[in-house]
């Protein structure tokens, strides 16, 4: 019999792949705009269940820049941001061990570039034994086809989701998670939508 993946507050973690000026300034304005509103939600929600975030921002960082403030503002102290070289973000040592550290198996992707960085850092947490979950409507690239690296990253297992099924799979019912975590608010806030834009 085939076991058949759920994610698991409990059990997993956000990783921000260099979502940063540089490689937004590359999209066109509604592209960023939405990517930085719907990049913010997912911050809120993963916040809201208290699943930890790892940021990861390409040097130099002086010259490619921060997490947009827009997302920032949204990072509680379950949020760790580290500086890389590697397009692989699992070939950071630093990045690595503290993924380690936290001892969730499950990992929620989003960023930039699907066809660089996010495919190359999904691959490499695949090879280490994650369950990867990249979220549809939060990855882009520069160049205009990334068709090949979604096929790739598909045909190694990594599991393709929208925003809108990862909120309702962390909710679980209508009534709110089934065991809330401690320290876990049962209701959501009320501006915080169920589905991207």
């Amino acid at each position: 019999m085939r076991v058949v993946r759920h994610i698991v507050p409990d059990r997993c973690c956000g990783v921000i792949v260099d979502l940063q000026g540089f490689f937004l300034s590359q999209v066109d304005k509604r592209l960023r705009a939405r990517i930085k509103t719907n990049t913010g939600n997912l911050v809120r929600l993963l916040g809201h269940f208290r699943i930890p975030i790892v940021v990861t921002l390409e040097r130099p960082v002086d010259h490619k820049g921060s997490l947009p403030k827009e997302i920032g503002k949204h990072l509680g102290d379950r949020a760790r941001t580290f500086e890389k070289d590697f397009f692989n973000l699992c070939k950071e040592k630093d990045i690595k061990h503290y993924l380690e550290r936290l001892k969730r198996r499950q990992v929620i992707v989003a960023g930039c570039e699907t066809d660089v960085c996010v495919l190359q850092s999904c691959l490499g947490l695949l090879s280490l034994g994650y369950e990867v979950y990249l979220m549809e409507e939060l990855i882009f690239s520069s160049s205009r086809d990334v068709d090949a690296a979604i096929a790739r990253m598909k045909a190694e297992g990594v599991i393709f989701l929208t925003y809108k099924s990862l909120y309702y799979e962390l909710l679980e019912s209508v009534e709110g998670p089934l065991n809330p975590k401690k320290g876990v608010e049962t209701s959501f806030p009320d501006d915080l939508p169920d589905s991207a834009i």
